[in-house]
C-alpha cells in the first residue's frame, strides 16, 4: 500500500484541501499560477514586498490555490504562514491574527511550525543579534521590540527566556513586567519612547520578523490568509478596521516596512455584492473617516477587492488532467490498475454540477465502485415530491446477499 497516495485520496475524499494535495494537483489554472510563480520570484530575488486578492467560488479551488502558493514559496526557500479567518481570529484584531499565525509559520523543509529553535541559535553579540537589535531599535515604530530582543539575547533565567519566546510568538508581555527583567538584566531602566499597544502597534511585530528572516538567510516571507469573506460578519466599525489592517500588506513601502514580504488574500466572489455594496462600506467610510489621510488606505483596499481575479471555472481539459491524476493516485492508494473509459468518468462528475470540490468527490465515488465492484452505478436522489419506492424495486435480503456474492 501506498500511504502517501491513500493521505492524498482521504483528503480529496474530505473535501478538505492540505499542503500535500496542493502539492501534487498544481497543473491547473496555468495562468494564475504563472503569474503566481512569477511574483514570488520577484519577491524572493529584489527583495521587493506586494501583495494580492483573489476571489472565487465556494469550492471552486481557493484553498486549494493556496496550499499550492504554499509549496511553491517553501521551494523557493521562504517562510510560510498560513490562517483562515475564524470567530476567535478577526481582522480587526490584528494582534490576534499575529498570535494564529506565529502558530502557522513553517520554515523551509519542516514539517511543524515555529522557528523558536533559530532564534535559540543567535548567540549575543553575533552579528545576527547586533544586526536584531540595531534594526529593532531604528526602524520600528515603538521601541519594544528593542527592548524584548536585547533581554531575550542576554537573559539567563528561564523563566524570563519562556516569557520573551511568548511575547515574540504573539503573548505580549506588559510594558511594565518587560522593564522589570530589562533592569534585572543590565541594571538600567528600559525607557520608552513610543509605550507599546497590541491594538496599534502590532504591525512593529510583523515588521521585525520579514527583517528576521531574511537576515537568517531565508528568501523572504509568504503570508496566507483564507476565509477572508468572514469580515462580512463584523459590525460596521470593525470591518473598516480590518480593511485598514489590509493596507500594510497589500501596499507595503507606502503603508509597512515588510521586507521580502508577499501577502495572498482569498475571499469569496459575491464579497463585493454581499458586503460591500449591500452593507454600504464605501458610504461609511465616508462617514467615518472626514480626514483624506486617513482613509485613503481603506479605499484602496476596497478598489482593490473589487478589481481582485476571480478564479474561473476550470477548463475541460485542467478537469481531465485533474481526473487522471485522481485516478493515478487512487490507483497507487489501494494497489490496483484501473482500466476506466475517461469518457464515462467524465460524465461521473459532470452530473455532480459545476463546483469542483463536489466533482473530485463524485469521481472517487466512480473509482471506488469500479475498484470494489468492478462497475459503476448510477446514483439517485429522489425529491420529496416523488412518489415512495415501488414494490417491485424492494429486494429481500437474501437476494441482496446472492446479488453481492
Amino acid at each position: 500500500m501506498d500511504f502517501e497516495a491513500q493521505s492524498i485520496i482521504e483528503a480529496l475524499r474530505s473535501g478538505v484541501s492540505s499542503r500535500s494535495v496542493g502539492q501534487y494537483f498544481s497543473s491547473a489554472r496555468p495562468e494564475i499560477m504563472s503569474k503566481l510563480s512569477r511574483t514570488i520570484d520577484k519577491v524572493s530575488n529584489s527583495g521587493e514586498s506586494g501583495g494580492m486578492i483573489i476571489t472565487g467560488k465556494y469550492g471552486e479551488g481557493k484553498t486549494h490555490l493556496l496550499n499550492t502558493v504554499f509549496n511553491m514559496a517553501q521551494d523557493n526557500n521562504m517562510v510560510v504562514s498560513m490562517i483562515s479567518l475564524s470567530k476567535e481570529t478577526p481582522f480587526d484584531k490584528l494582534y490576534l491574527v499575529y498570535k494564529k499565525l506565529m502558530s502557522s509559520t513553517y520554515l523551509p523543509k519542516r514539517m511543524q511550525p515555529g522557528f523558536d529553535h533559530v532564534l535559540q541559535n543567535i548567540t549575543p553579540n553575533s552579528k545576527e543579534a547586533n544586526d536584531m537589535v540595531l534594526y529593532a531599535s531604528k526602524h520600528l515604530e515603538t521601541d519594544k521590540l528593542f527592548y524584548v530582543l536585547r533581554s531575550y539575547l542576554n537573559v539567563d533565567d528561564a523563566d524570563d527566556k519562556y516569557l520573551l519566546k511568548l511575547d515574540i510568538e504573539g503573548d505580549f508581555i506588559n510594558n511594565s513586567y518587560l522593564r522589570q527583567i530589562y533592569k534585572r538584566i543590565f541594571s538600567t531602566s528600559a525607557k520608552y519612547a513610543v509605550p507599546f499597544s497590541k491594538t496599534r502597534h502590532t504591525m512593529d511585530y510583523f515588521t521585525m520578523l520579514s527583517h528576521m528572516f531574511k537576515l537568517l538567510g531565508y528568501n523572504g516571507w509568504v503570508i496566507l490568509f483564507d476565509e477572508m469573506e468572514l469580515l462580512g460578519r463584523l459590525s460596521k466599525k470593525a470591518r473598516l478596521t480590518a480593511y485598514k489592517n489590509m493596507a500594510p500588506f497589500l501596499f507595503p513601502g507606502k503603508y509597512s516596512q515588510l521586507e521580502s514580504t508577499f501577502a495572498m488574500f482569498a475571499f469569496s466572489a459575491s464579497f463585493m455584492e454581499d458586503v460591500i455594496e449591500s452593507k454600504h462600506d464605501f458610504e461609511n467610510l465616508a462617514e467615518s473617516y472626514v480626514d483624506r489621510s486617513a482613509r485613503e488606505p481603506i479605499e484602496k483596499v476596497l478598489k482593490q477587492i473589487a478589481e481582485a481575479p476571480q478564479l474561473q471555472p476550470l477548463t475541460q481539459n485542467e478537469i481531465i488532467s485533474i481526473l487522471r491524476k485522481i485516478e493515478e493516485f487512487h490507483g497507487r492508494a489501494y494497489d490496483w490498475k484501473p482500466e476506466i473509459d475517461m469518457n464515462d468518468f467524465i460524465k461521473s462528475t459532470e452530473s455532480r454540477g459545476y463546483l469542483l470540490r463536489t466533482r473530485i468527490r463524485a469521481a472517487l465515488e466512480y473509482l471506488d465502485q469500479i475498484y470494489q465492484y468492478g462497475q459503476s452505478g448510477d446514483i439517485t436522489v429522489r425529491s420529496p415530491d416523488q412518489p415512495n419506492i415501488s414494490e417491485e424495486d424492494i429486494i429481500s435480503l437474501d437476494e441482496y446477499i446472492k446479488i453481492e456474492d
